[in-house]
């Protein structure tokens, strides 16, 4: 069977339109607070567009405390399984080695897909501060999302 993304043409594009992409991340289930009006330190915003322009993918890429992290990964419901998640990935990676860095963090909530791709599970004492998750009270109570590091 042939999945939703193998019969659609888009493209991946450079935006700086982070609020389109916030709404895309809450409504594909991350953990976004949109009433949070601050924008987190963005390196750069990619988006996956179909030919009509419909999004269906996106991906975030922040630089905090000296460290690259993935601020948000989406793709649209009916287009996983697909390899759009990876190109998106592989987006941000090739980012990281333009600008000659060597490690990059997410906290997944897919991590098997992440594993995938190369990411290794990590205790929450290897990894930077920087992670909302952590002080969320949900936390390790009602969220379970790995922290994660790829080595570039």
């Amino acid at each position: 069977m042939q999945n939703a993304i193998d019969k659609i043409s888009y493209k991946i594009e450079e935006t700086s339109d982070y609020l389109q992409l916030k709404y895309f991340y809450y409504a594909n289930d991350l953990e976004i607070d949109l009433e949070d009006e601050e924008i987190p330190p963005i390196i750069k915003n990619w988006r996956a567009i179909r030919s009509d322009g419909e999004l269906i993918g996106g991906i975030t890429l922040g630089f905090r405390e000296g460290e690259y992290i993935i601020d948000g990964i989406a793709v649209d419901k009916r287009y996983r399984k697909g390899n759009l998640g990876r190109e998106l990935l592989n987006t941000a990676i090739d980012e990281i080695k333009r600008r000659n860095g060597n490690l990059l963090y997410l906290v997944a909530r897919a991590p098997k897909f992440f594993a995938k791709q190369g990411f290794v599970s990590i205790q929450r004492t290897e990894s930077p501060e920087f992670f909302e998750c952590y002080t969320c009270p949900q936390y390790q109570n009602t969220c379970f999302p790995e922290v994660m590091r790829f080595e570039i």
